[in-house]
Formats: structure tokens, sequence, C-alpha cells
């Protein structure tokens, strides 16, 4: 089967695509490996070089253009199509809704990552809005052969909201996260044991509440300072608080802080899966998460679960998972068996499947 991509996320820079860039290099590699028959064609749009694959079936095509002018007359123009751009496909893959097109006699796969863009615009930018619009994400899912859903609520979501036939949708759970690799050194003064949040600082994930739980935590006595790791339009006024904003982190570093955290915090207002608690718990750091219905799937009892948007709540949650050594290996324990269900080479396997039944 070859396999037309569209690889937009992986080039380098794609700042707002960090997320989708983790969820398709893994998940190619892990494609690569199960199927080495197949080919995979990774479109990239992009002026410096992308970072290779492991998989040797895996090839990056690299446009020398910026995505913006590759994609950005697809719209109107219906072109360039994606097969045409990887010299023919039996079937084309979509790993996110982006602006995209590909000839009428080749079916395509859309992967649904969530439905934020649509519930509150206001959370992204005017860029981002303005692409959402031009891909009209609705009529990319209507037209799609086959829809992947990373979780249970969002397909649910998808087939209410955009009437998606329930036929034309398939679950598939994410792989757990980013692969343990070796660690690096915390940065100077920066102490064992501190509350962390990895992501975009972005107004989905609500950084301004934890801000104001972790402050009323350390008013009832939290010893834990707070650290952010990762970059977003809220950085400025993140720094001007009393949290420590560390930007965008190498590997190396974020896996030594998710290490040597206390725990991570991840009371985003939406979700459609969360790799950072999954990854935290597999390196033995409890998580404490907004209860969402997706961390209720991917963790089960395996996180201390507050109600979305309560400051209160959260403090006592921290408090409690810095005074209480059993609580914290007791959610790690649980959480290691709920996230032991999600393997990149199971999320390859159910994907394949759903590429080659659309391929037909």
């Amino acid at each position: 089967m070859r396999v037309a991509v569209d690889g937009r996320a992986l080039r380098p820079g794609a700042v707002h695509e960090r997320g989708v860039a983790g969820y398709l290099r893994w998940l190619l590699e892990a494609l690569g490996e199960l199927a080495p028959d197949d080919e995979y064609v990774v479109i990239v749009p992009s002026l410096a070089d992308p970072e290779p694959l492991r998989a040797a079936n895996v090839r990056l095509l690299r446009r020398r253009v910026p995505s913006q002018l590759l994609f950005g007359a697809v719209p109107l123009l219906g072109r360039p199509r994606l097969d045409r751009l990887a010299a023919g496909c039996d079937v084309a893959w979509a790993p996110a809704p982006r602006p995209v097109a590909v000839s009428a006699e080749v079916n395509y796969v859309l992967t649904l990552h969530d439905l934020a863009f649509e519930h509150r615009p206001s959370d992204f930018s005017a860029y981002e809005r303005a692409w959402h619009r031009l891909a009209r994400p609705h009529r990319l899912a209507q037209a799609a052969t086959r829809v992947i859903c990373v979780s249970g609520p969002v397909r649910d979501e998808a087939v209410v909201r955009w009437r998606l036939d329930p036929e034309q949708t398939r679950v598939v759970a994410h792989g757990p996260g980013r692969p343990p690799g070796p660690a690096g050194a915390l940065p100077a003064g920066l102490a064992d044991g501190f509350v962390l949040a990895v992501g975009a600082l972005e107004p989905r994930k609500r950084p301004e509440l934890l801000i104001e739980g972790h402050r009323r935590a350390r008013e009832r006595g939290l010893a834990a300072a707070l650290v952010f790791a990762g970059d977003g339009p809220l950085r400025g006024e993140l720094e001007r608080t009393h949290a420590t904003v560390l930007g965008h982190v190498g590997a190396p570093l974020l896996e030594s802080l998710y290490a040597n955290a206390l725990a991570l915090a991840c009371v985003s207002r939406e979700e459609g899966f969360g790799f950072t608690p999954v990854e935290a718990i597999a390196r033995g750091t409890p998580a404490v998460v907004a209860d969402l219905p997706v961390f209720a799937e991917t963790l089960g009892q395996g996180a201390l679960r507050v109600a979305p948007g309560d400051a209160d709540a959260l403090a006592e949650a921290l408090l409690a998972l810095e005074r209480s050594p059993d609580l914290r290996d007791r959610l790690v324990a649980d959480g290691r068996a709920a996230a032991a269900r999600l393997s990149w080479e199971h999320a390859a396997r159910e994907t394949r499947a759903v590429l080659a039944e659309a391929a037909r």
C-alpha cells in the first residue's frame, strides 16, 4: 500500500503543531516497522530539512516553499492535490484538519484530535482562525472515506456536531506519547519536587487557573514551586507571575523535569487525548487533571481529577499530592496499569487497518 501523507506538522519550527507532530512522527515510525512493504510518502513544505524518521519505507518529500504558499490555494482552486504531490498513491492521509485537496478518484482518511477550534475560536490566533476557516474541517470530515478519532469523546461529538455517519468513524487511541530517553540536568536553582505543566502556553490549557490554584495552595502550606515547560502567546503574561517559565525544552531536559516533579498538572479546558499526563505517569510522576471524559478513558483511576475551572479544588489536590506519598504511589500504579493498554504498535496496527479499508 502506498500512502500520501500531509506532513506539514513535521516542518521545522511548526510550534503550533507540536502535539500533531509527535503523533505523526511516532505513529509513522511504528507504521514503517509494522509493514515494511508499505510506502509512506510524507509531503513536508519547508525551507529547512525536517528531522529524519527511523523507518526506511517512510520517505519525507520536502517541498521548498512555506506551507501557506503550498496549500494556500487549496480552498479556492482545489490544488495542489496531495496525491499528485506524492506522485500517486492508493490512499491519502491528513493527520489533522488542514486545508488539503486530493483527486476525485483517491480516497482519504482524516485524523481528528479535538474540536476546540469550533468551541472557542477566540482561544486561537487570528492566523489560526483564518486557517481553520479555510480548511472547512466539517466538510473535510464529511467527505473523508474514514475519520480516525483519537478518543471516544472526540468521536461522539464529531458524529453529532458534524452529522458524520458512525460507520465512517473509527476510534484509534494514541500511543503513550514520547518514548523514554536519556535525561539531562535540571536548570540551576530548580529544586526537586515542583508542580510541572508541559505544553503550549495558550488559553485552552488554562495556565492562569494553574497559577491561581498553585497560589492558593502556597497560602495553605504547599512547598512545591510551579514550573511551565512550553511556549506560546501567554508566555509573557506568565513570566510576570511567581511561576518559573522555561519555554520550549529539549527532550533530555523534559525527561529530567518529568522524573523530578512532584506532580504533572493538566487543567485544560478541553483535551482530545492528552499526552503529558500519560508521559509523566510512565516516568513515575503522578498527575492532577481536569475532570474531562477523555482522562477517564485514558487514565481511569490513575490521576487525581478536579472539576474544570475550580481553583480551590486544584489547590486541595496539590496539597494532597505533596502530603501523601501513598496517594502518589497509588496514582502512579493505577495510571501505569491504565496506560499499559496504549502502545504505538497497537495504534499503528489499527491505523493501517483503517488506511487499507479506505484504500479498498
